[in-house]
């Protein structure tokens, strides 16, 4: 049954979304570090590459689409690596996206920082809502309530 369940979540659209909300949850982690850290003279932000992740997601559902047995893989470099359970390891870096530097060392505004939350919030309720329309289809189909 177990094997059964996971060749069908396995397909489509589901292990990106499920990558994808790792991702997030990450990022809004690292975020919020950031903002805890915003009056900490020489903090320095940590970043998560989101285009860089978007292209190794898309590789890799790419790479998945032609066999669907293979394990859903997601890498990007330093950042972004999954394990060999299969679970996505993030990893945030100091590099600065932009080139500033602030007078109290630090490398980060709170405005940025705020964009940032927003636009991660709002990929991470899509990706979430998605999924939970995957798997209501999938309740339906079991039931009989298709």
């Amino acid at each position: 049954m177990a094997m059964f369940l996971s060749t069908i979540t396995n397909k489509g659209a589901t292990p990106g979304l499920i990558k994808t909300m790792a991702f997030t949850q990450q990022r809004l982690k690292m975020i919020s570090e950031n903002v805890a850290n915003i009056h900490t003279p020489g903090y320095r932000a940590k970043q998560l590459d989101v285009n860089g992740f978007q292209q190794a997601l898309g590789k890799a559902f790419a790479e998945h689409k032609k066999d669907y047995q293979k394990p859903f893989v997601v890498e990007n470099g330093d950042e972004v690596q999954t394990d060999e359970r299969g679970m996505l390891k993030v990893t945030p870096t100091d590099r600065p996206v932009r080139n500033i530097l602030f007078h109290d060392g630090t490398n980060m505004s709170i405005e940025r920082q705020m964009a940032d939350l927003a636009e991660t919030g709002m990929t991470h309720e899509m990706a979430a809502t998605l999924l939970r329309g995957n798997f209501d289809g999938l309740r339906k189909a079991i039931r009989g309530n298709v």
